[in-house]
């Protein structure tokens, strides 16, 4: 009977604290429209990852790569998120960057499929980005950002 006691007690503190740290600060986002507003201006397929934390499929995105420099915006708010000169190939399925513009992404713990990831998100209206993981080119930052090309909107650098 004291081990069952032991063992729930246990538990408990177990998922208290996993729920503890899975709870994410409230950020103020400065774009902010409804799931209306948002599926008026979205295609589904933007939708379903921007607001659903969708994931379009590999390998279909045209930014995978960019052969010309410029900057790839969040498609639902025009925030500057990345720079094609920080693209790199990662053979992976989808436009990987080993960095961000400062200030562009928000972070938030994901464990919807069963263990930890570090879901991103643009800074301006909380659309899921993508994910980074730690396997990124090691004479930059270490870093991959995983990113959904759909998410994303190309502008050229003028010349």
């Amino acid at each position: 009977m004291m081990r069952i006691i032991g063992i729930l007690i246990l538990l408990s503190i177990f998922f208290s604290c996993e729920g503890k740290a899975q709870q994410e600060e409230k950020n103020d986002f400065s774009v902010e429209k409804t799931e209306e507003e948002w599926k008026s201006m979205l295609t589904p397929e933007q939708f379903y990852v921007l607001r659903n934390d969708g994931t379009e499929r590999p390998f279909s995105s045209s930014l995978l790569k960019l052969n010309e420099n410029g900057n790839l915006h969040c498609v639902a708010c025009d925030n500057l998120l990345f720079r094609s000169k920080d693209q790199f190939d990662a053979d992976c399925g989808w436009p990987s960057f080993d960095k961000p513009v400062e200030g562009a992404v928000v972070y938030k713990d994901d464990y919807k499929i069963g263990y930890k990831r570090i879901d991103v998100r643009c800074a301006e209206c909380d659309g899921h980005l993508g994910h980074v993981f730690e396997d990124g080119p090691k004479e930059t930052t270490g870093k991959r950002y995983c990113i959904n090309g759909v998410a994303l909107k190309f502008t050229p650098e003028e010349e």
